[in-house]
């Protein structure tokens, strides 16, 4: 299919992206993006196309109208929380333990590893539960958005997941397009993906570059400025930044009267046993193996059953120990959603302009111009940066895969003489393209997300993660050149991107430190300014 708007197509994500980042204003910016849309598609004033876009964004899609319900309940339970005195009896415990930024940031990332087969609940349970700890050890908001954004999706796409899931069934909707179907001389869409992995460099690479990060304590760009800033004054956030939630202003004081760890672990651990539950449940069917179960699984109405749970057990620990009147659960409740309206407002602007760049041909446009340029040594890049256009521009990963994978499939299979060799190669780059441009795009559902979860200012967040998601994917794109041009297999590349990244930490910190005229390491001076030592 030949998008007959051609490169107007391109105008409505770029324009939205890029006032996004200028102005600051994400949902002035994401409204005129879709309003631009409208106006194309319409070809007059287009007002009535936008809104029809905004409606249809909730009213035709149930999964965006449960995750839109998932995150106003769990704004609620959130406030149940921090009003409970929870978040003050959390910060304390885990101060006492978690007793410099390293651990903290170790913390945060192991959580991402182990909250594996969900991104959007990756985001809410990590970004809420290490918020309080991470402010308290003066870590960025920007920095902890980053960690929480960069340890969701990367790890969703390897293990028992709804992503691992979705992808076969691309393989599969790819295989449909060559007419093959797995067998001896084809390998199955299973087999598919798992060769598939270690192509998929750009994931593998972000989370291990958080895990340097967080360990070296060094930091480049935007995110120098922010640690410095954090360290040195306190402020989590940059002066004039507006969080997609900000419980302290808000919510007023927490209760600290009498703090007690249950009021946090209680409804976060009702949180958690409920939407694994509830996705095994509605994924379970006789002689179905954990990853089918997980392909079936339901996860957006689990979460918001186990969102919605959640709020009950902190109302009625909030009523049953006296903290709270049921009149303040009720205030409370509302004030909950209150907190999350901007989030929920950006996210319904989000998938309209998703709707927008449907409409108008964009990713098949992009996708178009794509084919017309591959050879089998540039066809990693070539997948790797359509992918990441189509996705920065659309702001779906997901999106992207269900446009890219069918086309990139015949396209490896073609090239390589109707052979299966480049197919987890496509398979792969596809990944690892799309989640990269969901990491730099401010209009990604799941960046938003990572922003609201850890109370950040959301161009803040897509501003200081940019510098980290360019330089894992110009590691990942040298390594996937080298292997277009010599076939050496993958396996070995790793660890030398590995190195690479490394080298590229270390190198960077120092020549923007140096430039600045600061420490590469936020946290080696104290806030007089002396020395102080490592964590």
């Amino acid at each position: 299919m030949v998008s007959e708007f051609g490169a107007l197509s391109l105008v409505p994500p770029l324009l939205a992206i890029v006032l996004a980042i200028v102005t600051r204003k994400p949902i002035l910016a994401l409204f005129l993006g879709v309003w631009s849309g409208g106006v194309l598609y319409s070809g007059g004033l287009g007002v009535v196309q936008t809104f029809t876009w905004i409606a249809e964004s909730i009213g035709n899609d149930v999964f965006h109208a449960q995750i839109l319900i998932f995150t106003l309940l769990l704004g609620a339970g959130v406030t149940f929380i921090w009003r409970t005195g929870g978040s003050l009896a959390i910060t304390r415990f885990a101060t006492k333990r978690l007793d410099s930024q390293r651990k903290a940031g170790l913390m945060a990332w192991v959580l991402g590893l182990v909250w594996f087969f969900d991104d959007y609940a990756n985001t809410a349970v990590v970004g809420s539960s290490m918020r309080d700890i991470t402010d308290e050890l003066r870590i960025s908001r920007e920095k902890l958005s980053y960690i929480v954004d960069s340890t969701a999706a990367p790890v969703a796409t390897f293990g028992i997941s709804s992503w691992v899931a979705y992808q076969i069934s691309m393989v599969q909707e790819g295989y449909s397009q060559i007419g093959v179907t797995g067998g001896q001389e084809v390998p199955t869409a299973f087999v598919a993906f798992l060769r598939s992995i270690p192509f998929n460099m750009y994931c593998l690479f972000a989370i291990a570059m958080v895990f340097i990060i967080v360990v070296t304590g060094r930091d480049f760009g935007e995110m120098l400025d922010a640690e410095h800033r954090s360290w040195e004054t306190g402020d989590v956030l940059r002066d004039g930044a507006v969080p997609l939630q900000s419980i302290e202003e808000n919510l007023g004081e927490p209760n600290g009267d009498n703090p007690q760890l249950r009021m946090f672990v209680v409804p976060v651990l009702v949180l958690i046993v409920v939407a694994i539950i509830g996705a095994v449940w509605t994924g379970y069917a006789p002689g179905r193996s954990a990853l089918q179960i997980a392909g079936n699984a339901d996860f957006a109405s689990a979460l918001v059953w186990g969102s919605f749970f959640m709020v009950v057990a902190a109302m009625l620990l909030a009523l049953v120990s006296g903290v709270l009147s049921l009149d303040e659960c009720m205030d409370s409740l509302v004030d909950g959603f209150s907190i999350m309206l901007t989030a929920v407002t950006i996210l319904t602007l989000a998938w309209s302009i998703s709707l927008a760049t449907g409409a108008l041909g964009t990713g098949e446009y992009v996708t178009g111009i794509a084919q017309g340029i591959v050879t089998p040594t540039l066809l990693p890049l070539v997948i790797l940066f359509a992918s990441a256009f189509i996705a920065f521009s659309t702001g779906t990963s997901w999106g992207t895969m269900a446009i890219v994978t069918p086309v990139a499939i015949p396209l490896a299979w073609g090239i390589a003489g109707q052979s299966p060799e480049l197919i987890p190669v496509a398979v792969g780059t596809v990944f690892s393209g799309a989640i990269f441009g969901d990491h730099t795009s401010p209009i990604s559902d799941t960046t938003i997300l990572s922003s609201t979860f850890t109370g950040a200012d959301h161009i803040d967040h897509v501003r200081t993660q940019l510098y980290y998601a360019v330089t894992v994917v110009s590691v990942a794109a040298v390594m996937l050149l080298i292997y277009g041009m010599t076939s050496v297999t993958p396996l070995v590349l790793l660890p030398v991107g590995l190195v690479l990244l490394v080298g590229l930490v270390y190198g960077l910190s120092e020549f923007d430190a140096r430039r600045k005229g600061i420490a590469p390491k936020a946290s080696r001076r104290s806030q007089q300014g002396t020395e102080v030592a490592d964590d």
